[in-house]
C-alpha cells in the first residue's frame, strides 16, 4: 500500500474504532425515535411540540424510521428535540479497513492465480499448493500496495 494510501487508511480506522462495537447493537423493532420517546415516557404529542409538528407528523417520522425511509435531516431533528446528538457512520464488517481492504485484495489474488494455475495444470506445468499460496500472499500484497480501483469492480 503507498504510504499516502496506507496513512489514510490508518486515519480513517482511528477515527471509527469507537464505533467498532456498535455493528453488534441491535436497532429496537420499531425504532430508535419510538423506542426513546416511550422508554421517556413521552406522548406523541409531546415530542411534536418540540418539533413544532402534529402527533400525526411524528408518527410519520416513526414509522418511515422503522421502514428505513427517514432521512437524516430528520433524524438530527429529532435527537435536537430529545435533548440528543445523532450519530451516523460506517463501520467494515471486519476490524478495520486495513483488514477490509487486505481481504478483497486476497480474493482478486486468488481469482487470478488460481485461473493461472488452471491453464498450467492444462498444460502439464501445475504448480505445488505452497507455491500457489505463496503467488496469492505476494499478489494480494501487491495489489493491497497500489491500492488498484480494480479492488472495488
Amino acid at each position: 500500500m503507498r504510504k499516502q494510501n496506507k496513512l489514510l487508511i490508518e486515519q480513517l480506522d482511528r477515527k471509527l474504532n469507537p464505533f467498532i462495537e456498535t455493528k453488534n447493537i441491535q436497532v429496537p423493532e420499531r425504532g430508535w425515535i419510538h423506542s426513546i420517546r416511550t422508554t421517556l415516557n413521552m406522548t406523541l404529542q409531546q415530542l411534536g411540540n418540540r418539533l413544532k409538528i402534529t402527533s400525526q407528523g411524528v408518527k410519520d417520522i416513526e414509522e418511515r424510521e422503522s421502514s428505513g425511509s427517514i432521512s437524516i435531516k430528520s433524524l438530527r431533528e429529532v435527537g435536537k428535540a430529545l435533548d440528543m446528538q445523532f450519530v451516523y457512520g460506517f463501520v467494515p464488517n471486519q476490524n478495520s479497513f486495513e483488514e477490509f481492504v487486505g481481504s478483497k485484495a486476497r480474493e482478486i489474488a486468488k481469482k487470478i492465480v488460481l485461473r493461472t494455475s488452471h491453464n498450467m495444470k492444462l498444460e502439464n506445468q501445475g504448480n505445488s499448493e505452497e507455491r500457489i499460496n505463496q503467488a496469492i500472499d505476494e499478489l494480494a500484497n501487491e495489489i493491497k500496495r497500489e491500492m488498484r480501483k480494480s479492488l472495488w469492480d
